[in-house]
C-alpha cells in the first residue's frame, strides 16, 4: 500500500466539500460475505437462473430454496467490518455525504451509516408479489417456503434486484443525484460492470469529481477515471485512511 498515495487520498477526503462512497461487493469480503464474480464468486458455483425474476415468478419454491441457502443462512451472521465502521465514522464527523451501494447486506446501517442508497435494493426487506406489501425479513418463518402475505396470501419476493427488474426509482435517481453533487467520489470494492450502476462513477467524474478507487486489483475505473488508486482489502485500507482522518 503506497504512503505517498494514501496521504494524498485523505488530504481530498479531509478539504472535500461533498464526498460520497460507492461500494460494492469488495468492502463486504472481509466480512465474510463472497463476491458475486470472481475466483470464488457466488456465480461460479450458484447458476443465476435462481436470481431471474422470469424463473421466480414460475417457479417460487424452488428459487427461495437457493435465495435462503446463498443469503439469508449466511447473512444474518455478518458483521461490519473496518471499512463500513470507517466510512461511519466519516458521516458522523462530515467527510463523507453518502453511501450509494451495490451491496444488499445492509452492513452500511448497521455499521451507524445514514444516507445509504442501495441500489439492488436489501436483504432485510420483502415484497409481495400481488399487493407490493412490505414486510421486515423477521415476519417470514423460512422454514416455510415460500413465505405468504399475511393481507392477499401472495408469494412474497426478497426485495432485492433480480436479474430483468429495473432498480427501485427512488435509489436510482438519489444516486445520479448525489454523484453529480459529488467534489469526492470513493470507490470502493467495486468494477460496476452491469448498468445502470456502472455510470454512476462515471457520471461523477463528468461533473468533476476526483475519484479515489480502493480494489484488490485494477479495474476499468483505473484506467479511465480513476485519480488515485489504492491497491489493497477494503477493510486494511479504510482503517488506514480513518487513522489519517484522526477517526
Amino acid at each position: 500500500m503506497d504512503r505517498n498515495s494514501l496521504k494524498q487520498a485523505a488530504q481530498i477526503l479531509r478539504i472535500a466539500k461533498y464526498a460520497v462512497a460507492f461500494t460494492g461487493a469488495g468492502i463486504s469480503v472481509p466480512s465474510g460475505i463472497p463476491p458475486f464474480r470472481g475466483e470464488n464468486g457466488l456465480w461460479n458455483r450458484t447458476d443465476p437462473i435462481f436470481l431471474e425474476i422470469e424463473f421466480f415468478r414460475k417457479k417460487p419454491l424452488q428459487s427461495w430454496l437457493k435465495i435462503k441457502e446463498i443469503f439469508y443462512d449466511t447473512l444474518g451472521d455478518a458483521q461490519p467490518n473496518e471499512a463500513h465502521k470507517v466510512l461511519a465514522k466519516m458521516q458522523e464527523r462530515s467527510f463523507l455525504e453518502s453511501i450509494i451501494t451495490q451491496n444488499i447486506d445492509h452492513l452500511h446501517q448497521e455499521a451507524g451509516s445514514k444516507q445509504v442508497y442501495e441500489i439492488h435494493g436489501t436483504y432485510k426487506q420483502l415484497v409481495c408479489m400481488d399487493c407490493s406489501s412490505e414486510y421486515d425479513m423477521s415476519f417470514a418463518d423460512l422454514n416455510y417456503l415460500p413465505p405468504s402475505c399475511f393481507i392477499c396470501k401472495g408469494i412474497l419476493k426478497p426485495d432485492i434486484v433480480f436479474f430483468n427488474e429495473p432498480i427501485p426509482a427512488f435509489a436510482k435517481k438519489r444516486s445520479f443525484e448525489e454523484a453529480a453533487k459529488a467534489d469526492v467520489l470513493l470507490i470502493i470494492g467495486t468494477n460496476a460492470e452491469v448498468l445502470p450502476a456502472a455510470e454512476i462513477p462515471v457520471t461523477a467524474k463528468k461533473h468533476g469529481a476526483k475519484i479515489i478507487e480502493i480494489n484488490i486489483e485494477k479495474t476499468h475505473f483505473t484506467s479511465e477515471i480513476t485519480d488515485i488508486f489504492l491497491m489493497g482489502d477494503a477493510a486494511e485500507v479504510m482503517t488506514e485512511i480513518g487513522k489519517l482522518l484522526y477517526l
